[in-house]
């Protein structure tokens, strides 16, 4: 899942006035087939089973069957809007949202999609999403919506959030979501704020990080300690019950769009080609640049914990990672 988030479109989404965002009735529109699709900008990869789906701009999710060495379209998405986050819960389920509150659901591995949810009045984007199983599932987005259902996405419930400390209300953008083994799902959100939910997100807490920027992304370490990625360069590093965060020190001002975690390593990578790399859960990082500098928007880490990347320019050849 996410959660990682973003490129520039999904960006001055989040900044609109509230206004801005009731415009002319969307008209579902499926997303085209292109000989270019794996050129598109991916904002969101996970691993479904052995496959690779990836998710993005115009609508377009990119399939891999051999580890990200190869990818190509998936064959039907019902809508050409930004897909920004998307997660499953075994090889064959799984779920995408993105612009207009759209939520779709996939039963074939993400060769095929259908609509489960979306607004034609009003683009409040998701940003993220995560499903604990093939029935309980949460989608965050705009200034603060939280969306749950208990039913595989059938019917969705929109959660109220109380406001954040010192706030009169809650209206912080959420932009990533990430969980441990146990249920704790973690929301990143603005003003360096992290929102935990031990109940499947029906209810939720503000974790303070000291950080006062947003957090993009962010993801659980192998001893259980949280690491979020936020706005230029920024790493935290603290305790699964919001403690003792500390800043990880990086040279590079690009800020941080997607953690991935596979055992002992660890990946964080962003903007301006931000890569950093670390194989003791953590402890320290070496840190990188992708091939010209290309601003990195999404990374899964394979079984043998060679990172698969993903850019605003689509899919990075294997050959451009440094590997």
């Amino acid at each position: 899942m996410r959660n990682g988030f973003l490129s520039i479109v999904v960006l001055i989404a989040a900044m609109l006035p509230p206004f801005a965002l009731r415009a002319s009735p969307l008209q579902v529109v499926p997303a085209v087939q292109s000989e270019h699709a794996s050129q598109a900008t991916m904002l969101d990869a996970v691993w479904a089973g052995e496959r690779v789906v990836a998710a993005g701009d115009h609508g377009i999710v990119l399939l891999s069957d051999d580890h990200g060495k190869s990818f190509r379209q998936a064959s039907s998405v019902p809508l050409s809007t930004p897909l920004t986050g998307v997660s499953f819960v075994d090889a064959k389920r799984g779920w995408a949202v993105g612009h207009w509150g759209a939520i779709l659901v996939t039963a074939d591995g993400g060769d095929s999609w259908q609509i489960q949810r979306m607004s034609n009045e009003e683009d409040r984007p998701l940003f993220a999403v995560h499903f604990f199983n093939a029935q309980q599932g949460v989608a965050v987005g705009l200034w603060s919506l939280v969306l749950t259902t208990e039913d595989g996405g059938l019917t969705w419930t929109e959660q109220t959030l109380q406001a954040p400390p010192g706030s009169k209300k809650a209206d912080l953008n959420l932009m990533g979501l990430f969980a441990d083994g146990q249920h704790k799902l973690y929301a990143t959100a603005e003003h360096g704020q992290v929102l935990l939910s031990e109940d499947e997100g029906k209810s939720w807490r503000y974790i303070s990080t000291g950080y006062e920027g947003t957090l993009w992304s962010g993801a659980v370490l192998a001893d259980g300690s949280l690491l979020l990625g936020g706005q230029r360069g920024t790493l935290m590093h603290g305790t699964a019950e919001g403690k003792d965060f500390r800043r990880v020190p990086t040279q590079s001002k690009g800020s941080v769009t997607s953690v991935a975690v596979s055992g002992g390593r660890v990946l964080a990578v962003g903007l301006d080609g931000l890569m950093m790399k670390s194989s003791d859960g953590g402890e320290r990082f070496e840190e990188s640049q992708s091939v010209e500098g290309l601003s990195l928007t999404a990374a899964l880490l394979d079984p043998q914990g060679a990172p698969v990347l993903f850019s605003r320019r689509g899919v990075l050849p294997t050959s451009s990672t440094g590997q």
